[in-house]
């Protein structure tokens, strides 16, 4: 083996084809290592959940990375024109809103169930504000299995200054030797017995008179410059056997729910060692399992009552002042199969990937694979209006049956008016909606670019 390997250092430093060979193999493989690390970053850095604030001032996002970063919004002049010159128009200034950093945190890291042999990824899944308070910031985030609850405030920089150490007298990192300290000095205990010496030996050192003129202690000033502080406040975990695909803040402002595929818990923000399981859709044995919790919502007003999606296309609306473990839900919303229409993929796209609520809590957005439905929660014979995403994917089911695209989840929304719905397509585009025609197939076709008014 030594002589082999002798020979072919021999012959690369004669042959120029082996010098050629070992610098192309040299450079695909650092081409390679910066291909992958580049794929590494692009990964990390992809958004997972993006969330605003009631007021809409704030802007959260989540990102594969674990990592969660803040935006604020800013309120700049729409025109610089003089004041008369802005009176004689007509027509309102209207300005499409910015947003600016605020901040960013590490808010998951990559973690490891021994027990299962599981690897947890920093994925953030959720997030979301809760109310706000004394000028801090307050959120849930959440990846597969632990809940996150954060305080981001401004805090007042302290620094540092006027270190009262004599620098010509100041030796490296040792003690600082005056002219009052003799060279010789030794450790003292904290109760001024020497270590060098043997017990009940006293101790004759003495201060001089006014102390030690060398040796000042430091000064901390607080000045006006303020920084955002983000704080982990309370750490929920170790409740779901399932990855959580859900969390939402109740309107009372203490608790929140946590929703995985079987099981939807309630949490008080306060109390982290405990949860309530209110929903159990496990069956004795996993076999008889028919479907799973998709996405699941607090009412916005009313604080007893919540609705989760399922697998199978249906909304339960459920009433936590019925019994401890809801079960049972009080209203199902479901649209009746027409007949003659079902094919191999009528259940798979019928699956709820998201719910919301509309401001009033009246309405229910839901999205599934191909449509989105608006449903009011007094009428549950079916839903109000039906909006086609994207009709063109239809007879293309079976080629995104291969390549696992018919599983993709989308998430939708409402206006705070209530008048316009949005969800997102393939792409960069998402559709947004008009809720005043009943049934309506027309669209605005956006694209999600740098010119945020891009109409397809």
């Amino acid at each position: 083996m030594v002589q082999a390997k002798t020979c072919c250092s021999e012959l690369s430093d004669y042959c120029p084809t082996v010098l050629i060979v070992q610098v192309v193999v040299r450079h695909r493989i650092l081409r390679t290592l910066c291909l992958l690390w580049f794929y590494v970053l692009e990964v990390v850095d992809i958004i997972s959940s993006i969330e605003f604030d009631r007021t809409g001032d704030h802007l959260a996002t989540g990102d594969r990375g674990g990592r969660v970063v803040l935006f604020e919004r800013t309120y700049t002049r729409d025109h610089d024109g003089n004041r008369r010159d802005l009176e004689k128009m007509d027509f309102p200034i209207t300005r499409h809103p910015e947003f600016r950093y605020k901040t960013e945190f590490q808010s998951h890291e990559p973690e490891f169930d021994y027990l299962k042999s599981l690897e947890i990824e920093e994925k953030i899944n959720k997030i979301r504000w809760c109310q706000s308070a004394n000028g801090a910031l307050f959120l849930l985030s959440t990846n597969d299995k632990t809940i996150k609850f954060w305080k981001v405030h401004e805090k007042k920089v302290k620094k540092i200054c006027d270190m009262n150490v004599d620098p010509a007298k100041a030796a490296g990192n040792g003690p600082v030797v005056g002219p009052s300290i003799p060279t010789s000095y030794k450790p003292y205990t904290a109760n001024g017995g020497c270590l060098d010496k043997p017990l009940g030996v006293s101790n004759d050192f003495s201060f001089p008179p006014g102390g030690v003129p060398s040796l000042r202690l430091p000064v901390v000033l607080t000045g006006n410059e303020m920084s955002l502080v983000p704080r982990c406040r309370r750490i929920y975990a170790h409740a779901h056997d399932y990855h959580i695909n859900s969390i939402s803040n109740n309107s009372d402002g203490e608790t929140f729910i946590s929703a995985d595929d079987l099981r939807i818990n309630l949490w008080n923000l306060e109390i982290s060692n405990q949860s309530f399981n209110i929903v159990d859709v496990k069956p004795a044995n996993m076999e008889d399992l028919t479907e799973v919790i998709t996405s699941a919502e607090f009412h916005p007003t009313h604080c007893h009552m919540l609705a989760y999606s399922s697998s199978r296309g249906s909304i339960r609306l459920v009433d936590m002042r019925q019994s401890a473990l809801c079960d049972s839900h009080s209203k199902l919303f479901e649209e009746q199969e027409v007949p003659g229409s079902r094919s191999f993929f009528t259940e798979i796209i019928a699956s709820i990937s998201d719910i919301k609520f509309a401001k009033d809590g009246r309405y229910i957005l839901s999205r599934d694979y191909m449509t989105l439905k608006l449903w009011d929660i007094n009428m549950d014979s079916g839903p109000v209006s039906t909006f086609q995403v994207h009709e063109y994917l239809r007879p293309k089911l079976c080629d995104l049956y291969e390549n696992d695209s018919i599983f993709d989840k989308f998430e939708c929304c409402l206006s705070g008016d209530g008048l316009r719905v949005a969800t997102g397509s393939y792409s960069n585009l998402f559709r947004v909606f008009g809720c005043s025609s009943e049934g309506s197939t027309d669209a605005t076709t956006l694209e999600a670019s740098k010119n945020p008014m891009r109409y397809i």
